[in-house]
């Protein structure tokens, strides 16, 4: 009887320790897209998103308004992403998703930061402005273009 009863606890003390110690993996980081509150433990698996929103002031506006342009096309990495017309300027930078604004929301992948290419393209063909921008995990970088 003895036997068994040792035989059994040591079974269940067994079953516990392999279960129980067990830790919950996922993404850890708040930053992540799929950040789980129920992870103990990283597993590499974050993924985030980052977004950029572009806007110019006043006198970008008049000047441009001034050399005959009427309207913008924005491009990331090749890719349109929105137009205004040279008339609407901000008096301070907006918020990512602010109404009339070219914000851009990027999936970053399992990286925090990542560069993407931009050009702005006017009515005429013209190029305004281009250049890099870096994109960082759960932010919106406000970036002024300057004419």
């Amino acid at each position: 009887m003895f036997k068994k009863l040792l035989s059994l606890t040591a079974i269940f003390v067994l079953c516990f320790a392999f279960t129980s110690c067990k830790k919950e993996e996922g993404c850890t980081d708040k930053n992540a897209t799929n950040y789980s509150v129920d992870a103990e433990e990283d597993d590499g698996t974050c993924t985030f998103k980052g977004s950029v929103v572009f806007w110019y002031n006043q006198n970008s506006s008049a000047g441009l308004y001034n050399d005959f342009s009427e309207s913008l096309l924005f491009y990331v990495d090749g890719n349109l992403v929105g137009s205004t017309a040279v008339t609407q300027y901000w008096s301070g930078a907006p918020s990512c998703g602010s109404n009339g604004s070219i914000t851009v929301e990027k999936d970053l992948g399992l990286v925090k930061s990542k560069s993407y290419n931009y050009q702005v393209i006017d009515d005429w063909g013209d190029v305004i402005w281009e250049g890099n921008v870096n994109i960082d995990a759960n932010s919106c970088y406000q970036l002024q273009l300057v004419y």
